[in-house]
């Protein structure tokens, strides 16, 4: 009997604050984790250049755009293989009441739109992003063309690479 008076006279062992701690640590891990998770399921920020295109969308109370579409072009690019073709159409955005002027620009413009997709290699086309800068240096080039104040986008409506 005196092996069970011993058992009964140890006192428990204390449980100590190391468990907490790991407890603790975990927790916040998780917390964390659980932020960056949603953080990236959440999807990305609507960045400047989106919000500005919310703007350009006209209220009921504005002018319709008025739009003058441009006359399809087929371009023969080289390439390693042999040759390549382009199909490319497009319509510019005109400010309202401009578009016979911008009708009477229509040949320089498409002269101005066919020099610069002769010059693009065939590499950039590839390249995911490369449509957004094209179209980007092509309204500048068709800016500067028309005039000040008178073109306001360009749209691409046909870009087939064959």
């Amino acid at each position: 009997m005196t092996d069970s008076s011993n058992i009964a006279d140890v006192p428990p062992a204390k449980a100590g604050k190391k468990p907490l701690l790991i407890g603790v640590l975990l927790g916040c891990v998780g917390l964390v984790g659980g932020y960056f998770a949603v953080s990236i399921l959440a999807g990305p920020e609507i960045s400047a250049a989106d919000e500005a295109a919310f703007e350009a969308v006209p209220s009921r109370d504005a002018p319709l755009p008025v739009f003058v579409a441009l006359e399809p072009l087929i371009i023969s690019l080289s390439t390693d293989q042999g040759r390549s073709h382009l199909r490319f159409s497009a319509q510019i955005e005109v400010a309202p009441g401009l578009s016979g002027e911008v009708e009477a620009l229509k040949p320089r413009i498409i002269d101005i739109l066919n020099g610069y997709l002769r010059a693009v290699e065939i590499e950039m086309l590839n390249d995911p992003s490369a449509l957004q800068r094209m179209r980007s240096q092509m309204l500048r080039r068709v800016q500067v063309v028309a005039g000040e104040g008178r073109i306001k986008d360009l749209l691409i409506m046909e870009f087939v690479l064959s």
